[in-house]
């Protein structure tokens, strides 16, 4: 079993009792991070415990900034395949309480540190891992923003769950009736110029899509024994965009 959390978590009170149960956990960890490297193992220790944490401080903005030590890995994130160039290593941190590997992402907003307490698993696993994590907390975010979840007036429990079964229902559906179309069918770029064109369309243009679609082919309904003219029907389809 994985827990994968954000940088808020990466705390001994969360991150310790996962790993008495044989959990593996995966978090992001500062650039400044008090890391340590692993003790060299003593043939001949003398007396008292053995050392639990390196001596040295390995720095994690020094690695990242290196030019040196990079590769590329291929993993899946958000569905597709994408290269990334990263750094790992093993280390030691009071908050593990012992090795934790350690991963660096080269990417264009600055890098990004990953830890994970298995030090056996893939470089790909842990990215894999922290990506799936970034997908559900931005589904989160749209049936929280677009769907309003959370906003309902109820103080009944059972109400408040009903209300939460309702708003992921219709988010399901939504994504279900979006998954055939194109991307150009799902989203108006020219009222907005300023944005990126080529944008993958969000949760909130499938949404205004299908509403778009709903009151069209109400007012379909309405004139079929006398269609409307199309100056007409440019018009309706503008004022619909502005509505929706």
């Amino acid at each position: 079993m994985w827990a994968v959390a954000d940088g808020a978590y990466t705390a001994m009170p969360f991150v310790r009792p996962l790993m008495e149960h044989g959990i593996t956990v995966v978090g992001c960890l500062r650039k400044d991070a008090a890391l340590h490297d692993v003790p060299a193992v003593v043939q001949n220790p003398g007396r008292g415990r053995p050392r639990k944490y390196g001596v040295n401080r390995p720095s994690l903005a020094k690695r990242a900034a290196h030019p040196q030590g990079w590769t590329e890995v291929t993993c899946p994130v958000s569905g597709k395949d994408v290269v990334k160039t990263t750094k790992t290593f093993l280390a030691t941190h009071e908050t593990f309480g012992g090795t934790i590997r350690m991963v660096i992402i080269k990417e264009g907003h600055g890098p990004q540190f990953l830890s994970c307490t298995n030090i056996n698993s893939t470089v790909r696993e842990i990215i894999e891992a922290f990506a799936d994590r970034s997908t559900i907390e931005q589904v989160f975010h749209d049936v929280k923003e677009v769907w309003g979840a959370g906003q309902q007036q109820d103080r009944n429990l059972w109400s408040n769950i009903g209300c939460w079964h309702l708003n992921l229902r219709l988010f399901t559906l939504t994504e279900l009736w979006a998954w055939p179309l194109k991307a150009q069918q799902l989203t108006q770029r020219n009222d907005s110029p300023w944005d990126t064109a080529d944008r993958r369309p969000s949760h909130a243009d499938k949404r205004k899509a299908l509403q778009t679609q709903g009151l069209l082919n109400e007012l379909s309904q309405q004139t079929t024994a006398a269609p409307l003219p199309q100056i007409i029907r440019n018009l309706l389809q503008r004022l619909l965009r502005l509505a929706v």
